[in-house]
């Protein structure tokens, strides 16, 4: 398959995580140290040094997992609590991290998972903080940190640059064998990389790789004892492809998100596909992640895309198991994985068949279409009869029966019962207009203030009841000032329900989401939950995915209700 890439040179720094135990404002500032601020030393915002300056936590996942890590890197013995929301006072610069998830293990907060570095469409005044114990019985025999390898990077790059004492040969050979490049490097650098299997006897590796990955290959070796590195797209699959022989993982995940800036760029699916093969060959998981997002995202377009039929099982099975797949209903879903193993033919077993179909979520498809599909006499329904009638069978009781009924089923079916994005003209309403400012308040001329019902609930039981909703979106501090609000940063979303909506409060939440997709091309390019019934819009740089189309985009706003 042809991989289509637009290359646009783009840099960012990759640099080596190097910590101590304090940090004082004497102390070198190095990257990926943390701090507290706060009146206390052991408690205060959390604030992590990244790329030159500090930046704040997001308290969006931040739990008491990620409390102890960053407590045990500045020196404590652990963490008492979290203290999310901006308790103590809201920071400056930027939001560095956003949706922590932590072992607890970590030995500092970077290595924790997170969505990427200023990726957040949070504000400070999510601001994340910690209480950090204090410890007992501190004697003079407590411990300090001393630490003075600041210039040890830069020490260990000119002792690459120069060769001096290097007694181990690399030998860099075209995969045609007729270009080849030799590096003159330490063995001891090397050896600190397992899954090269260097030892004391070893004078000489061979790696191969094409020609054109041949310039790139002097900086990954510099890497291997500095740990900086830049990264321009033109060079990115080179670093990543000699990151995975090296089995330098780390500088994979890092250059692995400079592929994301390639996935907005092509409406045929086929750059995304590939890179998602191409991440399963390496291992990468940071970037099939950002693949299948991106999948995820744009699913309808995917299914309608002549590639469909062209994913691998093991692609299909993961998008499948995803609740942020954003399509019209769960109905058009079965339609397209009936289609696709159609397509497949022989190539897919029957029980490969099954594995799939047990990842609809038949509870959740119109209670009109599950109807509908009884009298269906698809060849696949009919090889997959029982399975079948056990999903229409939940679906209809779903629908007919109350919820404290099937609380308890509910509970052992997992992800069966929860929504993906589902978009259909009854969830959902497109604003358009993002470029006239409408100064003044006149109801009625605003185009970006609409008003829309939907069905209380997907099940039958609350499909009359109705829930209002009006959604709106302000570009200005007078707009918002016009509906009695404050925004400090634009564009601004708001949504939120009116009328019947807290009749539902013990039994159905709602967990919205506004999707912002490009009008021409309708690429989706940003999803975001509403906090507070607000969404406001991360400008490009702190996105997920780069703004194809920053003067030309549409919010779309969708209502998921789902039991709680």
């Amino acid at each position: 398959m042809i991989m289509y890439i637009l290359w646009t040179l783009m840099f960012f720094h990759v640099s080596a995580q190097r910590w101590t135990l304090f940090d004082e404002e004497s102390k070198p500032k190095r990257e990926g140290r943390v701090r507290l601020v706060g009146d206390l030393p052991s408690s205060g915002r959390v604030e992590v040094y990244h790329d030159g300056q500090w930046g704040t936590v997001c308290d969006d996942g931040w739990e008491l997992a990620e409390a102890q890590v960053v407590c045990r890197q500045l020196g404590f013995p652990g963490a008492i609590s979290v203290t999310p929301g901006g308790q103590y006072g809201e920071g400056s610069g930027p939001i560095w991290l956003d949706d922590m998830n932590c072992k607890g293990l970590e030995s500092s907060l970077s290595e924790c998972c997170f969505k990427g570095w200023g990726v957040t469409d949070c504000s400070h005044k999510e601001d994340a903080g910690v209480v950090c114990e204090t410890g007992t019985n501190i004697t003079s025999n407590h411990q300090f940190s001393v630490d003075n390898s600041l210039g040890l990077s830069d020490d260990l790059g000119l002792l690459f640059d120069s060769g001096d004492g290097c007694d181990f040969r690399i030998n860099v050979q075209d995969i045609s064998e007729e270009e080849e490049l030799t590096f003159c490097v330490h063995r001891m650098i090397l050896m600190i990389y397992p899954e090269l299997n260097i030892t004391n006897d070893s004078r000489n590796l061979r790696v191969d790789v094409s020609e054109t990955c041949h310039p790139h290959v002097s900086a990954f070796l510099r890497y291997l004892y500095t740990r900086q590195i830049d990264v321009s797209i033109t060079s990115a699959q080179c670093l990543h492809q000699l990151a995975f022989i090296f089995g330098v993982k780390k500088l994979m995940e890092d250059v692995g998100r400079a592929f994301t800036l390639l996935l907005p760029e092509d409406n045929t699916f086929l750059t995304q596909i590939s890179m998602y093969e191409y991440g399963i060959r390496t291992d990468d998981l940071v970037l099939q992640e950002n693949v299948l997002q991106y999948l995820s995202w744009n699913c309808e377009y995917l299914i309608s895309s002549p590639v469909w039929s062209t994913i691998s099982f093991h692609m299909m099975y993961v998008l499948l198991q995803r609740s942020d797949l954003i399509l019209k209903d769960e109905a058009l879903l079965l339609e397209a994985l009936e289609r696709w193993i159609q397509d497949k033919g022989d190539e897919i077993s029957s029980d490969q068949q099954a594995s799939l179909l047990n990842h609809i979520r038949f509870l959740l498809i119109p209670v009109d279409k599950l109807y509908e599909m009884q009298f269906s006499s698809s060849v696949l329904h009919q090889n997959h009869e029982k399975l079948y009638l056990t999903g229409l069978l939940r679906g209809f009781q779903f629908n007919a029966l109350p919820f404290s009924k099937i609380r308890n089923q509910m509970e052992n079916m997992s992800s069966e019962y929860l929504s993906r994005i589902y978009t259909g003209d009854e969830w959902s309403l497109f604003i358009n207009d993002t470029t006239v400012n409408y100064p003044y308040y006149h109801y009625g001329q605003n185009n970006r203030i609409q008003t829309f019902s939907t069905p209380a609930h997907p099940s039958a039981l609350y499909r009359e009841q109705k829930v209002q909703w009006q959604a709106q979106v302000f570009l200005s501090a007078q707009e918002c000032s016009n509906y009695g609000m404050s925004c400090t940063s634009f564009p601004v979303a708001r949504f939120y329900g009116y009328g019947n909506q807290n009749m539902y409060t013990s039994t159905i939440r709602y967990s919205n989401r506004l999707i912002l997709s490009c009008k021409n091309e309708n690429n989706v390019f940003h999803v975001q939950d509403f906090k507070n019934d607000m969404a406001v819009i991360p400008n490009n740089s702190s996105m997920g995915l780069p703004n194809p189309c920053p003067d030309d985009y549409s919010f779309r706003f969708v209502a998921r209700p789902e039991y709680i």
